[in-house]
């Protein structure tokens, strides 16, 4: 597979931390829900089309994307991308890369890896990179099928820009400042486990307001919350029915959202660990039998916003389990108008979603 590496000029990787700093510093609006470029419009991390989308929720156009479609990783190109959040003007987005046998992968031995975390500009340039492109390791400024990251600014003990990557298969969450040192991890290296400070395929990481981490444990079925000094001081499971945790984060009334994936569900749990609300994505008679959602997050209206990702459609869901809103057909893929393959993740730019302050606005 050909080997692709973004390097930075001196100048060049001066001015993205600048513009990147920036942000953290509420320089591009006083009212930051406005400062998010695309404010309103769902962004969408659309698998299988190896492509990152930004759409517009009334006429269903693509207004912005990345990705070329190609499924070897380059400068214009991102494979199997799982998680796209919106920066300011930026987009972060992660480039999982795609197993063999799976659509968007032409490579049926080896499959397509990315093995990258991109910073790209409104143009589409690449401005900052963590990993490799196609190069699966866990050395420095390696990544082994990294699932999400999170663009965070108030790390306890690491001030300033971060990115928290949840690097699944080295089973781990580590914390990469801009100049590419990873300068905190959960997860032991390349051992699965459910003992401390083990994880097992973990699917997201998401900073709390308390300073806790917040961690999808996948296959250790359970969703987990960590302080940063690696303590584990709740485990989450709705009772031991959760299969699958794909993604979790923390509501503003305390409950935890969990995105049930096996179980075709999504799942509000109280502090008590128990079934607050939830949906099912599976109950249309259309629908892929098992879509293995992916991604819900709680809207500031509070509607759910859900990546149901074999049923290759985005929907926004009312407290009652109505959609009001879908972006794709339900159960079919493709990459034309109002069509997607696998999507993995979904955003309104500038709402909340879950994310770390000062994003969740």
């Amino acid at each position: 597979m050909a080997r692709f590496q973004f390097r930075f000029t001196a100048s060049r990787l001066g001015l993205a931390l600048t513009m990147l700093a920036s942000i953290v510093a509420g320089a591009f609006a006083t009212t930051a829900a406005h400062a998010q470029s695309g404010f309103g419009n769902i962004l969408i991390a659309d698998q299988f089309n190896n492509r990152v989308i930004e759409v517009n929720r009334y006429t269903h156009q693509v207004v912005w994307h990345f990705g070329n479609g190609s499924d070897l990783p380059g400068p214009h190109s991102i494979v199997g991308v799982n998680d796209a959040e919106r920066i300011g003007p930026f987009t972060l987005m992660a480039g999982t890369g795609t197993p063999p046998g799976l659509p968007g992968c032409s490579d049926t031995v080896n499959g397509c890896p990315d093995n990258r975390v991109i910073i790209t500009d409104p143009s589409g340039q690449i401005i900052w990179q963590y990993g490799q492109a196609g190069v699966t390791g866990s050395g420095p400024n390696q990544l082994n099928t990294p699932v999400h990251s999170l663009f965070v600014s108030n790390f306890p003990g690491h001030p300033g820009p971060h990115v928290l990557i949840t690097d699944q298969g080295n089973q781990r969450i580590i914390l990469v400042n801009l100049r590419h040192q990873i300068v905190w991890q959960y997860g032991t290296t390349g051992i699965s486990g459910d003992g401390p400070n083990q994880l097992s395929n973990p699917n997201s990481a998401e900073l709390l307001e308390n300073h806790h981490v917040l961690i999808a444990d996948e296959n250790n079925n359970r969703v987990i919350e960590i302080t940063t000094g690696l303590n584990l001081v709740k485990t989450f499971t709705d009772q031991g029915t959760v299969s699958g945790a794909a993604f979790a984060s923390r509501l503003p009334n305390g409950d935890t959202l969990i995105t049930d994936s096996n179980n075709n569900r999504i799942v509000e749990v109280n502090s008590n660990d128990q079934t607050v609300w939830q949906y099912f994505t599976n109950t249309d008679p259309a629908s892929n039998p098992a879509p293995l959602p992916t991604r819900a997050v709680r809207l500031r209206n509070g509607d759910t916003l859900i990546s149901d990702q074999f049923n290759h459609r985005v929907i926004e869901i009312n407290k009652a389990g109505n959609i009001v809103f879908q972006q794709g057909a339900l159960n079919v893929a493709g990459n034309g108008f109002n069509q997607l393959n696998g999507p993995y993740d979904a955003k309104v730019i500038g709402d909340f979603t879950g994310l770390t302050p000062p994003f969740d606005f």
